[in-house]
């Protein structure tokens, strides 16, 4: 019985579950350590690739003099903050202060444990999935681990002692509660179609067609809840200078710091290389190349070039939005992912979700099925559009004017936590 459910299981080139678990230790090691150096080296060109995209959008040239095309200025800067003062705030919780840098660069990096790179390739005389290990709940494991990296900043706002790193970190705990909902549910759709949680499995799924095309709606949801949870611009609102000078890192300094920087960029892989995976198809290549020569590109290691390359289309759509999108109002940001996101998102699992089980057991023609989903979709969307303006003349028209002979509330009152402006006493004040 156990031979005949192994035979059963997917036995395309990317392997299934029953792939994992047979690599000697020093296969694993070795994978584990080409992971980190992928990511490493991911950063350090990030950084420099962001930094030159964004001189060129506003017309300026960017780093070019530490090496070839200014490429080593990222390492240069990683020394920088490396030999920096090292500074610990008087009022702040030691320990904490301490494990928050850490505790949000190394879920970063563990995420990336089960995103499959290739298939099954030759490796040092073994053959080997080019993916350090598989779960039936991989999908599951990346966001409880990358929601576990979210406490790194909360931690660190707190434990610095001060209000506009509280603040930042607070903001960063709603942003995450927030948008996580939206992402879990944008990627319940892709569970549909594949049949599975397992990132492999998700991508053996997508041989014929990429998730991407035929679920738009979770795509362009998840697309947005990404840089949610990322905190980039325009949603970088916990570490908005405007408001909180630098947000929950604002009293860091030298290595921790550079560690959150380091956090934030994995992150950006990260959830780039979840988005390939579960709708651009993974490792796989495009179509007119997954067709040439019998599928030659799907093999060996050209698929991990393929990998790379959509990786960096969404990392350069990261930098475009930095360049182009000025940064959100916070409630602004957290009205769009509980009453849009969301209840979007509601809609399009129960559509999904019909049109998968109508199709699986028939009954009812799907044309038919398409076009009253189609119209409810464009209902949903006039009232995506237009029903904020109403909303608001509403709350305008039922505020009632203030009375003069009633004080007016003081929010400064007591100077805490921001105190008030310098200048003579005005009447209000008094």
């Amino acid at each position: 019985m156990t031979s005949l459910a192994l035979t059963t299981l997917p036995t395309a080139a990317g392997g299934s579950l029953s792939a994992f678990g047979h690599d000697p230790w020093w296969i694993v090691v070795i994978k584990a350590v080409l992971i980190f150096l992928v990511l490493v080296l991911l950063t350090l060109f990030n950084i420099w690739f962001e930094r030159r995209v964004v001189a060129r959008m506003q017309h300026r040239i960017g780093p070019n003099v530490h090496g070839p095309f200014g490429l080593l200025q990222s390492l240069a800067d990683g020394v920088k903050l490396a030999l920096k003062e090292d500074i610990v705030p008087k009022a702040a919780d030691k320990v904490v202060f301490l494990l928050a840098p850490v505790l949000s660069t190394v879920p970063a990096f563990l995420a990336f444990a089960v995103i499959p790179f290739g298939p099954v390739v030759t490796m040092f005389g073994h053959r080997t999935p080019l993916q350090l290990t598989d779960l039936p709940v991989g999908v599951l494991f990346i966001l409880a681990i990358s929601s576990i990296g979210i406490y790194g900043i909360v931690l660190g706002g707190w434990s610095s002692g001060s209000t506009y790193s509280l603040l930042g970190g607070l903001r960063s705990s709603a942003q995450m509660i927030s948008y996580e909902v939206a992402m879990g549910l944008a990627l319940v759709a892709v569970f549909l179609y594949a049949g599975s949680m397992s990132t492999s499995e998700i991508v053996d799924a997508q041989s014929r067609l990429w998730f991407g095309l035929i679920l738009i709606p979770s795509f362009v949801i998840y697309v947005i809840a990404m840089v949610g949870e990322t905190n980039r611009a325009p949603f970088d609102l916990p570490e908005a200078e405007g408001e909180l000078v630098g947000g929950f890192h604002t009293e860091y300094s030298s290595l921790k710091f550079a560690l959150f920087f380091l956090a934030e960029y994995v992150n950006m892989v990260t959830v780039s290389a979840l988005a390939t995976t579960l709708f651009l198809g993974g490792w796989r290549a495009p179509w007119p190349l997954s067709a040439v020569n019998d599928g030659m590109f799907n093999h060996g290691y050209w698929p991990f070039l393929w990998f790379i390359v959509k990786v960096m289309i969404f990392i350069f759509f990261f930098i475009w939005l930095r360049g182009t999108l000025p940064r959100l109002r916070y409630d602004q940001f957290m009205k769009f992912g509980w009453k849009r996101l969301i209840p979007v998102s509601l809609v399009w699992i129960i559509a999904v979700a019909s049109i998968r089980a109508m199709s699986l057991e028939g009954g009812i023609d799907r044309q038919y099925l398409l076009g009253a989903f189609g119209v409810v979709a464009v209902l949903f969307l006039a009232l995506f559009f237009f029903g904020g303006e109403a909303e608001d003349a509403d709350k305008a028209s039922a505020g009632a004017p203030e009375r003069e002979d009633e004080p007016a509330f003081d929010a400064f009152a007591g100077g805490y936590p921001v105190p008030p402006m310098p200048g003579p006493v005005t009447s209000r004040e008094a």
